[in-house]
């Protein structure tokens, strides 16, 4: 009767208060999450809204030629999110596209900001026959920024996100920092700014490991 029960699977439906799974081989809800959550409000945070260069008018005779920028701009700032690239030691199957649409609809959720579609952006790419990481040059930035424009969706700042992990290992115990970077590129200026999260997760061949690593016991330094 054992052997007969032993592929069924139960499941059940997780209320908003229930918490995420941690997943014992690999990082998981509990670990994607909150990175995400935690390196945008820092990024947003830091990030001026869009800028409208604003000329003045001649004054007595005298011509002004500088192009002022003012915070007081028509709408919200666009933000084109160009993608994830994973560098950590896991792969992330189909979390990969759920941290996109996370990303995406934190960004959207502000008011100061507006992302641009994603369909959008792979059509922009196709057509330019340019990489992610060839949009640093300015001119193939241009190049993209142009394209989308004539699309009627002109272009504040290029967002990357990078995900990379580090691991230490001693005996049956391992543990791994996660870190999430995203990089903010204002595309008219070219000047860039980076934020980021970490989570540090343990794994262990027994459910004691965590107690006696990091616990009353603190084997994790010896």
């Amino acid at each position: 009767m054992t052997a007969g029960c032993a592929g069924r699977q139960y499941g059940h439906l997780l209320s908003h208060q229930d918490k995420d799974l941690v997943g014992s081989h690999a990082a998981g809800a509990a670990t994607w999450n909150p990175l995400v959550d935690e390196s945008v409000a820092k990024l947003l945070s830091r990030c001026p809204p869009a800028v409208q260069p604003v000329a003045f008018e001649a004054h007595e005779g005298m011509p002004v030629d500088a192009v002022v920028g003012t915070a007081l701009a028509s709408g919200p700032a666009t933000v084109c999110f160009i993608g994830i690239e994973n560098k950590s030691a896991e792969e992330l199957v189909d979390f990969k596209d759920q941290l996109y649409e996370r990303i995406d609809s934190q960004i959207n959720s502000q008011s100061e900001f507006r992302g641009i579609s994603r369909r959008m952006v792979e059509a922009g790419l196709r057509e330019t026959r340019l990489r992610p990481d060839s949009l640093f040059l300015p001119e193939n930035r241009m190049m993209f920024a142009n394209v989308l424009g004539r699309n009627g969706t002109p272009v504040d700042y290029l967002l990357y996100a990078t995900i990379t992990s580090g691991t230490t290992e001693r005996n049956k115990t391992s543990q791994r920092d996660y870190v999430l970077t995203l990089e903010m590129i204002n595309i008219h200026t070219g000047d860039f700014m980076k934020e980021s999260a970490t989570i540090r997760k343990g794994y262990s061949k027994t459910r004691a490991g965590k107690w006696w690593n990091y616990g009353v016991f603190d084997q994790a330094d010896g």
